[in-house]
Parts: structure tokens; sequence; C-alpha cells
């Protein structure tokens, strides 16, 4: 499925935490390949630990407590969130809402702008 965003014009930031099984789960079904999916293409993974300090450029989200979270994020605008990895099927299902969500309100920037009328 393709989402149309130029490359790496979104994130895909993970909330985690060492021991948590349900993120180990979604590591060994989802996180091998993830970044070879169109969705993974689309939205980067990125990998924040709940029990360490909040990356600068993330300050501005709020930080889950419920381990693994996902927040769909482009340029200080979160797009949706995923709490909890119940299984393969929500969380694509998910994600793929996300994605077109953000698609309709980000901007496309590979596109030309268009040319003034006059």
């Amino acid at each position: 499925m393709s989402h149309g965003f130029p490359a790496a014009a979104l994130e895909l930031v993970m909330f985690e935490r060492e021991g948590c099984s349900w993120c180990e789960r979604w590591n060994a079904e989802i996180g091998g390949i993830y970044p070879r999916t169109d969705e993974g293409r689309a939205a980067p993974l990125r990998r924040v630990d709940i029990l360490a300090p909040v990356p600068g450029d993330l300050a501005w989200m709020t930080v889950e407590r419920f381990t693994p979270s996902f927040a769909l994020v482009h340029d200080g605008v979160e797009y949706g969130r995923i709490r909890g990895y119940p299984g393969e099927d929500f969380f694509w299902g998910l994600l793929g809402e996300m994605l077109e969500n953000a698609r309709a309100q980000v901007p496309d920037t590979t596109k030309a702008p268009a040319t003034p009328a006059g």
C-alpha cells in the first residue's frame, strides 16, 4: 500500500521499555519487517524508552506510560496513536488508518507549487 509521502516525511514513534512482553511480541512479529514495508518507508520507526529522558525534539509530545504505544508524527504534529499491541492485524489496520488521515492533512512537498493565475 502506498501512502504518497516523500521519504521520511513522517515518523512512527514507538514508546517502549525494557522487560515489556508486548514490546517483545511486536519486535518478533513486526519489528524485523517494518522497515521494508510501504508503511515503514512512509513513517520510519523511532524508538523512545519511556524510562529515559524525552528527546528534545519530542518534548512537545505527551509521553506514554503504557507500552508499547505508537504515535505517528510529522513536524511537531501528532496524527494518531496506537496504545498497546494485541496483534498484527490490529496494528497494520490502525496504522493504515493513521497514515491515510495524515496524508489528507500533511502538504505534499514533492509537488511543484501552482503557477499564479494572471
